[in-house]
């Protein structure tokens, strides 16, 4: 997801983003404990894709509250 499409989300739809990339984040780190998963930078990328989420979440919210 790239960040002109992660600006152009509501504050409800990165919540609802950033819930399913936790999850996401949290199923690719169980299943590469399990066994190594076939790509590891999936959870590199996962993890970044959360940050810019959250990044835009506070920016968003502290435009509102502004």
């Amino acid at each position: 997801m790239k960040n002109s499409e992660i600006k152009a989300l509501t504050v409800e739809q990165l919540q609802q983003t950033l819930f399913e990339e936790q999850d996401r984040l949290l199923k690719l780190k169980f299943a590469h404990a399990v066994s190594p998963i076939e790509n590891p930078m999936r959870i590199r990328n996962t993890r970044r894709l959360i940050a810019r989420l959250m990044t835009e979440l506070s920016a968003k919210n502290k435009a509102a509250s502004a």
